[in-house]
């Protein structure tokens, strides 16, 4: 939700974005701001499939995955590229080839860019924000709620 700008230029909370999927035209699942908040602190994370989508079609367009608890799927450019079949075919390519070579590539490309006047990509590991919050519950704190909820805590 921080990443994504609502209607008043700010980031979105939870009540503006369940009044932005409320807003959408046509057909779609209702979201209330509490089942978001609850999504957002990790006490519910199990939405339904036609929850996801009116969130990611309220914030824009954003791919489902932008959701998913990694900070690998907060890079919104990288699963954006990653809807195009030829960027998949693209990271086919790549998998299995040595670090060595996969540098190579992108030194490749990054002059490639360069040569036809496209803005250079950010490298996704340089931007992180120092200090930010997981997005859920880690490993253990995850282990530790379900040992609770076996033991009727």
């Amino acid at each position: 939700m921080t990443s994504r700008k609502g209607a008043n230029g700010r980031p979105h909370t939870s009540r503006s974005l369940s009044a932005s999927v409320d807003e959408l035209p046509g057909e779609h699942a209702s979201v209330s701001h509490a089942t978001i908040a609850n999504m957002v602190n990790g006490s519910k994370d199990n939405p339904t499939v036609d929850t996801i989508l009116a969130l990611c079609e309220a914030l824009g367009g954003v791919p489902p995955a932008h959701l998913l608890p990694h900070d690998s799927y907060a890079d919104l450019e990288a699963l954006n590229a990653f809807e195009n079949p030829q960027a998949r075919r693209v990271l086919s390519l790549l998998q299995g080839l040595p670090e060595s070579e996969l540098r190579n590539v992108i030194a490749d490309l990054e002059r490639r860019r360069a040569d036809l006047g496209l803005q250079q990509v950010k490298d996704s590991e340089s931007t992180k924000a120092p200090g930010k919050r997981p997005r859920r519950r880690t490993r253990d704190e995850a282990a530790q709620y379900a040992a609770d909820a076996l033991e009727g805590l």
